[in-house]
């Protein structure tokens, strides 16, 4: 498996890249080979006063190689140019990444700043999944939030194909997770089953398949707002991960990511990973 790593050089992309604990994690679930990415945008040129950022990004991603090949991996490093999100997304389908990562500080006072630019517009283009990987916000040299990436999965459902798509993700997950809840929430405007099969029978099957693989886990159906009882679900139980699909039965949200995955996206206190809908030709 290949895994593509996208990083500003900020602290919290530093936090991301170093975590031998987090690197650990991802070489249990078959991760061999990492690619490190970071863009210079656009607009910033090379004659620009005190401007050095492509030798500087070069330099700095050298060391983020040795740390990575240390502890296992294969590296390779790409400094390119343009719009961040277009790039690393346009990277990850070119090797073939099976997770695009990044790093985000998480909650910001500001409203319509919860997560960072370039994180947000991954998770609304991304074509593999994506891990945000949350890291501490008040601090000048933060850790990551969970280190044990997949050891405590929430994955939340609606039962829709894009969902049972990110259920897959456990059959590599599963290497590195000890502990599952599965999740519904049950909303009227979008049904996500036949009329002849209830929320719970449906997750009772699906955590079969994980108890099979040796994985403790609950169930939980519940009634109101989805990213609200989701994020509430994530209090009670206190997952690493958070593992949704980006996509669910409205057509709208083929256009903007939706807003169930984008709120959890930004406002869960932990790791979320992001499974986007298989491509079609």
């Amino acid at each position: 498996m290949k895994a593509l790593c996208a990083t500003d050089l900020s602290a919290a992309s530093e936090a991301t890249i170093e975590n031998e604990t987090c690197l650990e994690c991802l070489g249990r679930i078959g991760v061999e080979e990492i690619h490190l990415v970071t863009v210079i945008p656009s607009n910033v040129h090379v004659g620009m006063p005190g401007m050095d950022f492509e030798n500087r990004r070069e330099r700095a991603l050298e060391r983020y190689r040795r740390v990575v090949e240390d502890a296992g991996f294969d590296v390779e490093t790409h400094v390119v140019r343009g719009t961040p999100h277009r790039r690393i997304t346009g990277i990850a389908e070119t090797i073939g990444a099976t997770m695009t990562i990044v790093g985000s500080r998480g909650k910001s006072p500001l409203e319509n700043r919860v997560i960072g630019s370039t994180a947000r517009n991954l998770a609304r283009t991304t074509v593999t999944p994506l891990l945000v990987n949350r890291v501490e916000r008040e601090a000048d040299d933060p850790d990551v939030v969970r280190q044990h990436l997949f050891q405590r999965m929430l994955y939340a459902t609606d039962f829709s194909e894009n969902a049972d798509r990110a259920f897959e993700a456990f059959s590599y997950l599963r290497h590195a997770t000890e502990e599952a809840t599965l999740v519904h929430v049950d909303t009227p405007k979008d049904p996500g089953l036949p009329e002849d099969q209830e929320p719970a029978d449906r997750l009772t099957e699906l955590a079969g398949q994980l108890e099979d693989w040796g994985i403790e886990t609950r169930t939980d159906v519940r009634t109101g707002d989805p990213a609200d009882e989701i994020l509430a679900a994530e209090t009670e139980y206190d997952p690493t991960t958070i593992l949704v699909g980006s996509r669910g039965h409205s057509r709208l949200r083929r256009l903007l990511l939706g807003s169930v995955s984008e709120d959890i996206v930004a406002r869960a206190d932990g790791n979320v990973l992001l499974v986007p809908p298989e491509r079609t030709a």
